[in-house]
């Protein structure tokens, strides 16, 4: 059963705790009182924030209401669909209001909407096509994460990306948490490196991993990572080469690529679920 913490906490205090779950990487339910017939125990307005493990923070009413608001939470989360549920507070339901054991007399509606946060985008290298693909990603609503030791990696050159981790490559692949919801990409171009990066997320298995260069280099390294432990099925999972087989040349024209599979996925992992 889920801890629930009926709080009558303020909007800012609510926005503040969501800020804070979408930065570790989490999404969350935000109800919201859109309608009330009669009487009800919270003004239009009132916000409740669901947390993934079913925590409440604020209150639109309390009782049977909250809880059934936290079961459907799961299928919203899950889904990553909205959804409006009527609630029949002591009065007799009419359509698809939801009855409640209450007192207050009336019909309420309230808005469920699942705030997601930004996907991150974990580029390995800082070459030529990582400035580009950098660029073009986070104008597509990526946070960017750029994860390399060369000279290439500095702020000058990636002004904007969310972190810029240039300490000792293998270190910063050790401290990278990678997420589920992380999409990699890896266009550094050295063998030692590109198999570091492939082993760390393979370990973790992100919603994306994508290799830059041939098929036969492709083939290779999956090959030594099952060597290595790996199941066929977790490597397989590799899109190599990375990116939509456009024609693509020059750097700016990869990285479009790039770009494109990355939304292409993101899109259909929306479809099907959260």
């Amino acid at each position: 059963m889920e801890k629930l913490f009926d709080l009558m906490m303020s909007d800012p205090e609510i926005v503040l705790r969501l800020s804070k779950l979408l930065g570790d990487g989490k999404a969350a339910v935000l109800c919201t009182l859109i309608e009330k017939e009669g009487s009800g125990p919270r003004n239009l307005g009132a916000k409740m924030l669901i947390e993934p493990e079913g925590n409440i923070l604020g209150s639109i009413g309390g009782g049977d209401m909250e809880r059934r608001l936290v079961e459907e939470s799961r299928e919203v989360l899950k889904n990553g669909e909205p959804k409006i549920l009527t609630f029949a507070m002591g009065v007799e339901p009419t359509g698809n209001a939801i009855p409640v054991d209450s007192k207050c007399g009336g019909v309420v509606k309230v808005f469920m909407d699942v705030i997601k946060p930004l996907p991150r985008l974990i580029i390995v290298g800082s070459g030529h096509i990582a400035k580009p693909l950098a660029d073009l990603a986070e104008k597509v609503g990526f946070e960017i994460i750029v994860v390399d030791d060369a000279e290439t990696a500095t702020r000058e050159r990636f002004p904007t990306v969310k972190e810029l981790r240039n300490g000792p490559f293998g270190e910063e692949m050790k401290n990278l948490e990678l997420r589920s919801s992380d999409y990699v990409a890896i266009v550094h171009g050295e063998t030692l490196y590109e198999l570091e990066a492939l082993r760390t997320a393979l370990r973790s298995r992100p919603a994306y991993i994508g290799l830059l260069g041939s098929v036969n280099k492709a083939n290779q390294h999956k090959k030594q990572l099952i060597g290595e432990g790996f199941s066929r099925e977790t490597v397989e999972s590799i899109c190599a080469p990375i990116g939509l087989h456009i024609g693509a040349e020059t750097p700016e024209e990869i990285a479009v690529s790039i770009v494109a599979e990355l939304i292409k996925k993101r899109r259909s992992q929306i479809r099907r679920a959260f």
